[in-house]
């Protein structure tokens, strides 16, 4: 097996464990505002990468778009089939890598991703790829968490029990812009929240510990460290919760990318 075929079965068992509705799910209005922010038009052509479960890819459907969605995870887009199903909406659902998109040059009005893009394992590769697929003149629109607020918070925690990665370049805009360099005319970032609530901090960690894919492999990697990792967890929610009662609210920072990619002739 080579190495590309390996990570993508690392990431397709990463994400396919548990069950990322229960996440996922909790990010609609997320997918909602970037089909708002890149101003889809009925009949753009759009190509939601790293489609998960469907969520944007559904938004993009609801604007009336043609819309075609790609994942590396099977069951996910067994589920983002349903849904669409269930709401009447045409959607194109089909196994894609976000590194090796599988269509022609310039194919789309509107590439999209929503925490998807995000996650590849070269991020210059999948970047270029976003812009291949896109005509000139059309735009990338994608959302990416921002190491700020609450995540600074968390992130202590999980460095801690586990070995910093490399930087982030989707997280803040001078990393987009290495990532997009000058093949595009434009780029719009803008700072949002989305905000989790859960009907308690346990309650929270139970949900994702038990049906997030990303979490589910995290935990099964510390072992012994499991409960502390979790009591640390805890703590730090506690300091970062914003409901004032028993419940648990937290906020989330991301930014919202808009970018427009060069006509051929540089205008």
């Amino acid at each position: 097996m080579t190495q590309p075929d390996e990570r993508k079965t690392r990431q397709q068992e990463t994400w396919g464990v548990g069950d990322y509705a229960a996440i996922g799910s909790r990010l609609v209005i997320v997918s909602e505002l970037l089909c708002e922010a890149v101003d889809l038009r009925a009949h753009h052509r759009v190509l939601d990468v790293a489609t998960g479960h469907g969520n944007t890819a559904l938004a993009a459907a609801r604007r009336d778009c043609d819309v075609i969605g790609i994942d590396i995870t099977p069951s996910l887009l067994e589920q983002a089939r349903q849904r669409a199903a269930a709401e009447h909406l045409r959607v194109n659902f089909q196994e894609g890598d976000a590194e090796a998109i599988s269509f022609p040059d310039e194919n789309f009005d509107v590439v999209l991703s929503t925490f998807g893009v995000i996650f590849a394992s070269d991020s210059h590769q999948a970047a270029n790829e976003l812009l291949r697929a896109c005509r000139p003149c059309g735009k990338i629109g994608l959302t990416a968490w921002a190491a700020t607020g609450a995540a600074t918070v968390i992130d202590q925690v999980y460095n801690k029990y586990l070995p910093p990665g490399p930087p982030d370049l989707w997280e803040t805009e001078e990393g987009l812009r290495l990532l997009f360099g000058d093949r595009i005319a434009s780029l719009q970032v803008k700072p949002r929240q989305v905000v989790y609530r859960f009907l308690s901090i346990e309650a929270c960690i139970h949900t994702f510990s038990t049906t997030f894919g990303p979490c589910i492999r995290t935990l099964k990697t510390l072992e012994k460290d499991r409960d502390r990792f979790k009591a640390d967890l805890a703590e730090a929610y506690r300091q970062v919760n914003q409901s004032g009662d028993e419940t648990f609210v937290i906020a989330y920072d991301y930014l919202e990318v808009v970018a427009t990619k060069w006509h051929h002739n540089g205008r």
